[in-house]
């Protein structure tokens, strides 16, 4: 095949690699979470509530009968962990030694930003409380220092914790809320727990199989993305060439001139039929974390603005970019008012025109997410193009 994948390919791929191509197609509860973190790798951690956490909406687009239980019961079942991905994210338990790498350069102070200026003294007293007492809060460490002059100003038990955490001697082994419990790594990992560290070509293999697995098709951009390792990241390109040479990988130009990988026979069938879905998708969902890649396949330029000055905000603090069948068509910036059990819809935008059937769609979905964050009542505020206000305030009358 010499011409280049057409966009809707690419989009029909991603999405159905990615459990998008429909209703929640990783299947329910306990099992479906396994499932979906086994084949998009990982869920991001995110402390931001506006909505729902960003880990718990990524699987709830993915899991029948979906709640917010379900990921402390994988990883206590030893199936899932958590760790670095590209940020704090949940991992499946398959994938342990492949953050090794990055658990042996914390300790060697490649990553001297995790220090936090945790101590000698501070950490050995933690590793020293948790051997004897078992897995500890961190409320469970007392401060001495009352003081505190911002973020990164945590009190020792805490810089201690999360360093020994980055370095691999503790897990977290359950949150109530955003806190972790803490226990020693060498008494939560299972004894079947591969634990020998990998060499760099493996790691590169992984990263690739990775990737391939989780969106049906990648570039050595996408596959290095946020890697820090110069010599990880050429042996990922060089392993993408030395691969497609054999012909165990498919190598194409897209339109704009970046190589994609695939597996042999990927593009051979043409794009499915999607049905008349709309899924709310998290601003740290796998299918638009990656920016660029966003934009190269779904057209869709997504920014997250709560991290820029409300002045200069173009369309909300936390909007959330908005699935109609295979297309990214639009973006919602909205809030659960848990307590008066209300759902906001600060404003809504529609960037792309959509027929009739998007509206019974997007009521569906944006019922089932309120009612998800604890929400039953739905309030409009705002709607771009304006012809659209009301017929969208219609249905949540």
């Amino acid at each position: 095949m010499s011409r280049p994948p057409s966009p809707a390919r690419l989009r029909s791929l991603a999405l159905e690699h990615q459990g998008l191509a429909g209703k929640r197609k990783f299947g329910t509860a306990l099992a479906g979470v396994e499932k979906a973190l086994n084949q998009i790798g990982h869920a991001q951690i995110d402390t931001i509530s506006v909505v729902a956490r960003a880990h718990h909406h990524i699987l709830y687009n993915r899991v029948n009968r979906y709640d917010e239980s379900l990921l402390n019961r994988l990883v206590k079942s030893r199936r899932a962990f958590e760790y670095w991905a590209h940020a704090a994210a949940y991992l499946p338990m398959r994938d342990y030694r492949f953050v090794l790498p990055m658990m042996r350069g914390v300790a060697r102070g490649e990553w001297g930003w995790w220090h936090h200026g945790a101590d000698a003294k501070a950490r050995a007293w933690v590793l020293d409380r948790i051997r004897a007492e078992g897995p500890l809060f961190t409320r469970d460490f007392d401060n001495p220092d009352k003081q505190r002059s911002g973020w990164w100003d945590w009190k020792p038990a805490k810089r201690a914790l999360e360093h020994l955490f980055m370095e691999g001697e503790l897990m977290c082994i359950e949150r109530q809320g955003l806190e972790k419990r803490y226990q020693l790594a060498e008494r939560f990992l299972s004894p079947d727990v591969d634990t020998r560290e990998p060499g760099v070509e493996e790691h590169a293999d992984y990263l690739i199989e990775f990737a391939l697995r989780a969106h049906g098709f990648a570039t050595a951009r996408t596959v290095n993305y946020i890697r820090r390792d110069a010599n990880l990241r050429a042996r990922v390109r060089g392993r993408l060439a030395e691969r497609a040479r054999a012909g165990d990988l498919l190598a194409l130009r897209d339109a704009s001139g970046e190589t994609i990988y695939a597996l042999p026979g990927t593009f051979d069938r043409p794009p499915r039929r999607f049905p008349h879905a709309v899924h709310i998708l998290s601003p740290f969902d796998n299918v638009v974390i990656q920016r660029k890649r966003a934009l190269q396949v779904f057209g869709f330029d997504y920014t997250i603005e709560c991290y820029t000055p409300a002045a200069k905000r173009r369309y909300g603090y936390f909007a959330l970019p908005l699935l109609y069948r295979d297309r990214l068509v639009g973006r919602m910036d909205c809030k659960a008012h848990r307590a008066e059990g209300l759902f906001e819809i600060k404003a809504l935008y529609v960037e792309v025109e959509a027929p009739e059937p998007f509206l019974e769609a997007f009521e569906s979905a944006v019922v089932d997410y309120a009612a998800f964050t604890g929400c039953q009542e739905i309030a409009v505020r705002a709607v771009t193009p304006g012809s659209w206000l009301k017929p969208i305030r219609g249905l949540f009358r």
